[in-house]
């Protein structure tokens, strides 16, 4: 889409002219940037990048949408989408994610997991940083993250040269006997996804939105475990959480290296290197 086609079509959509463009970091499947209008308003703007033929912005806007619809966690507002162009509303980040910011994160987080489904997955397939996230609505937890996670991001990954045969069988065999490591049947909570830093926003101590979904309905664990991945869940928000939502023994301990398996297979498929040796010493750690 060129200037004067966006330009056309924003003025369409708000009745506002852009007054300004700038450039915003992410957008795993775009070129992002945020746009103020002459109004005072801000958006921000997702446009495909050339040869893209995920759909990746009309599913992330059908993401949106069923967050915004479902959770009682902010999101974008989205306003126009399709396969070229997602225009969203901007909201304000300072960057500063201190105790007060990870306590109300608990808080609406868990509120969020409350919210459960029938069976796991979702009715429409997602993307996770770019890539296809099969939602198979499935009654077992064990064959969906086995099959649908696991072993999809596993065998997506050795198709891409990205994975060994030998760690591809490690990993299968790992996913043969997850039954006897996780349970079948935790509650179906809706899930972000994609829960690390970079998709949560705060303003002035409170949690603002989170952005960039890979939605699904799981166990909440695997969301929390993804939340430690790099270490943006804090002792402080664990201690508001479990207040609210019970975590079962054993979690940090195991299940949360097993979890953390998939955010780690997407990361190979994507970057590759050293996530591929933390992927190893999970399997070690499991006997595989």
């Amino acid at each position: 889409m060129n200037t004067i086609s966006l330009n056309n079509l924003v003025k369409e959509l708000t009745g506002a002219d852009i007054s300004a463009k700038s450039p915003l970091g992410g957008g795993s499947v775009a070129s992002v940037f945020q746009i103020v209008l002459d109004n005072g308003r801000s958006l921000v703007v997702k446009q495909s990048t050339d040869g893209d033929t995920t759909g990746g912005l009309e599913i992330e806007a059908n993401m949106l949408r069923h967050f915004s619809q479902h959770s009682p966690i902010t999101c974008p507002d989205v306003l126009y989408a399709d396969p070229d162009c997602l225009i969203m509303d901007f909201i304000a980040n300072d960057n500063r994610m201190g105790n007060a910011v990870q306590l109300d994160l608990a808080e609406q987080l868990a509120a969020q997991h409350n919210l459960t489904a029938d069976a796991y997955g979702l009715n429409f397939d997602t993307l996770i940083g770019g890539l296809h996230q099969p939602n198979n609505q499935t009654p077992s937890w064990v064959t969906f993250f086995g099959e649908h996670r696991l072993r999809h991001m596993t065998h997506a990954s050795l198709l891409e040269g990205k994975l060994s045969p030998s760690m591809t069988r490690r990993i299968d065999h790992l996913i043969d006997r997850l039954g006897d490591l996780i349970g079948d049947t935790p509650n179906a909570s809706l899930l972000h996804g994609d829960l690390w830093g970079g998709n949560i926003l705060c303003q002035d101590g409170k949690l603002a939105a989170l952005i960039d979904p890979a939605l699904y309905y799981g166990d909440h664990e695997i969301e929390l475990a993804f939340g430690t991945l790099f270490g943006d869940l804090t002792p402080d928000f664990f201690s508001r959480y479990r207040e609210i939502i019970p975590i079962a023994p054993g979690f940090f301990e195991e299940r949360r290296d097993l979890y953390n398996l998939y955010p780690l297979l997407v990361h190979v498929r994507l970057f590759g290197g050293s996530y591929i040796g933390s992927v190893d010493q999970i399997l070690s750690r499991f006997g595989h």
